[in-house]
């Protein structure tokens, strides 16, 4: 074995850009494809964003123009503009920026002087303009190298910022920019910044009443238990109210950043909940019957913010500021007048409340025995799950934010498509769990089926979801079943399940539908994997002569050493998405309920068929089932 050298020449100093692009998960968290809302392109964009609604919130512009398309991403805010002397080092320069020691600044988000600059770096074309009193400047760069500038020229535009960046393909790879997401994205802005104007791509985003307009527009007035509860303070805004759902349903931030995985302020308002709550009602209730079925909007502003994080998705701060209270007392103390005035003003709100909870501990208690047996069968299980092959890294675990970011669970059906992707898989990132057959259709049905039937309660204690998706064990949970009308049931099966019973695994992301190709088209040079009809009549035209076409029915087909690509980087996944005006007993309803002359209008309306086209005799390529081609 040859001896690791270790000498003066071993030891590299990396410049800013170098170590950006060396270590993008510091910085950005994991890369994607966008396929993801905590991908790295989007928070590029909110990098650059940050910075207008920082502006905006200083008192300067009341409007953002946002685009985006094949040119790619374009913010121009109407603030002050960067002071034009310092253009370049802004956003080129790590660690240089105007927040470290003004106390107006002291509750934003960017504090660290790194956002910008974590943008240039990872793109492939960077531009930046500042309008500044009757004077511009502007600089483009391409992976963080300056290669223009101008100098200061006058204008006759507004003052404020202009940010045109397009993401290296290189790094993040096929990435593709989901509206859905990036429309959420805004919303939230909005939401927190009430009165503010953001502009993208012909929609306006704009909010009168903050996180109350949020509330609202998640929820349907037939779905609540009583009217949204809004409370205003000091640095903290709480909209919440109760529905029908099962689970618990938060929308948390931290000085207009959307935490995604809470942190120490949603945590106090949990806590703070209950006791008010207790105190109220003067009655002893369980924590769970209280927050069971809540829908709750927490927003906080916080001196110097501590994150867990580069990506700013979990508050870690145990105080409001370096030398101010601790959150929870904070939270409580504002809680436990804030809320209790308003239920006492509000006796019908309180009267509805009441019921809730109330429905609540029934229905947990109608359930105790069976979900005790139920967790000792799964415990039980656990030592020696057949169902579930592990991996090493998990989403709620200590690790590196990439590890704990990929971590991934494949739900497959049958032992033969089970067998492909856990012989394929990445043994540290990604687990499969596998189902005997069709799943139980649980639509209408309640809870207590999740217990009753012993495939759904194992795939819950999988995921580690019973009670609230704080510890769930994997980032990315999918779907990945046969693409025939057998597969297509089981993912509705699926999908039922999550949304009726565990539909915040859905609401924040985690939920995804396993893309794989269709046919493969092959000839002794080259082999194209090919997802639709049309990819295979491309990939057939580059071929020469008559290439082998295997059309895969069905997973197990699909070999493991070829399935490894179809899981790597650049695997294909679809997310599943639920819109703001999504109303989710409405959509179980029309699909899973009783056949409806509607529905089968839709079906017949949506059929597609393959017809198999020969355009001559002669050049017809054979189609060689899986089996036979391997």
């Amino acid at each position: 074995m040859a001896e690791v050298r270790y000498t003066e020449d071993e030891i590299k100093s990396l410049d800013w850009r170098e170590h950006i692009r060396l270590r993008p998960g510091m910085y950005i968290g994991k890369l994607g494809d966008g396929s993801s809302p905590e991908d790295g392109i989007y928070v590029l964009l909110k990098e650059v964003l940050d910075n207008s609604i920082d502006e905006y919130a200083m008192g300067y512009g009341k409007q953002i123009d946002v685009a985006i398309n094949e040119q790619g991403v374009f913010v121009r805010d109407f603030g002050r503009g960067i002071p034009l002397g310092k253009v370049v080092d802004v956003v080129s320069k790590i660690n240089t920026g105007a927040k470290y020691d003004s106390q107006a600044f002291k509750k934003s988000v960017g504090l660290n002087g790194v956002g910008t600059k974590a943008v240039n770096a990872l793109s492939e074309y960077f531009k930046v303009t500042a309008v500044r009193e009757g004077q511009a400047k502007w600089a483009e760069f391409q992976f963080g190298n300056l290669k223009k500038e101008s100098k200061v020229e006058p204008t006759k535009e507004e003052n404020g910022t202009i940010i045109h960046f397009k993401p290296d393909n290189g790094m993040f790879r096929n990435f593709r920019w989901v509206n859905e997401y990036v429309e959420q994205q805004l919303w939230n802005y909005a939401y927190l910044n009430a009165g503010l104007k953001i502009n993208f791509n012909s929609k306006t985003f704009h909010s009168k009443n903050g996180l109350l307009d949020l509330l609202s527009k998640k929820t349907s007035a037939e779905n609540v238990r009583y009217p949204i509860i809004h409370l205003l303070g000091d640095d903290v805004e709480i909209a919440m109210t109760h529905g029908e759902h099962y689970g618990e349903q938060y929308y948390s931030f931290v000085n207009g950043q959307n935490t995604t995985q809470g942190g120490t302020h949603l945590s106090a308002f949990r806590e703070a909940l209950v006791k008010t709550v207790r105190d109220f009602f003067k009655k002893q209730f369980d924590a769970k019957d209280i927050r069971e079925s809540i829908i709750a909007a927490v927003s906080v502003r916080v001196e110097e913010p501590v994150f867990e994080s580069q990506t700013k998705t979990r508050l870690g701060s145990e105080k409001i500021s370096p030398d101010g209270q601790n959150i929870r007392t904070w939270m409580n103390d504002f809680l436990s007048k804030a809320l209790d005035d308003f239920l006492h003003k509000n006796p019908e709100v309180a009267k509805e409340m009441l019921k809730r909870i109330q429905q609540s501990e029934r229905e947990r208690k109608e359930i105790a025995d069976v979900k005790k047996l139920a967790n000792q069968r799964a415990k039980a299980a656990n030592i020696h799950n057949k169902k579930l092959r592990d991996c090493r890294f998990h989403l709620n675990e200590k690790g590196t934010e990439e590890g704990r970011m990929n971590s991934t669970i494949f739900i497959t059906e049958g032992d033969s498509a089970s067998g492909s992707i856990t012989k394929a898989r990445d043994v540290d990132s990604q687990a499969v769990f596998s189902l005997r057959g069709k799943p139980l259709n649980c639509y209408g049905l309640t809870k207590k089926i999740v217990y009753q039937n012993e495939e759904f309660n194992l795939l819950q204690h999988a995921l580690n979801i019973e009670d609230s998706l704080d510890d769930l064990r994997y980032n990315r949970v999918v779907i990945a079943t046969d693409a025939d009308v057998d597969g297509m049931h089981i993912r509705l099966l699926l999908l039922t399940f999550f949304l009726q019973f565990f539909p915040d695994l859905v609401r924040n992301g985690h939920l995804y539908i396993l893309v794989t190709p269709l046919f493969r088209v092959r000839d002794k040079q080259q082999t194209f994997y090919c997802y639709s009809e049309t990819e295979k009549q491309a990939a057939i035209k580059k071929l020469r002569g008559k290439p082998e076409i295997t059309r895969f029915k069905g997973l197990g087909e699909i070999s493991p050493n070829e399935f490894g690509g179809f899981i790597g980087a650049d695997m294909r996944l679809d997310p599943v998405i639920l819109p703001e005006e999504t109303n989710l007993d409405h959509v179980l309803d029309y699909y899973m309920g009783k056949n409806t002359p509607e529905r089968q209008e839709f079906i017949i309306g949506n059929l597609r068929f393959e017809i198999d086209v020969i355009d001559a005799p002669e050049e017809e390529s054979p189609v060689i089932p899986e089996e036979v081609a391997a």
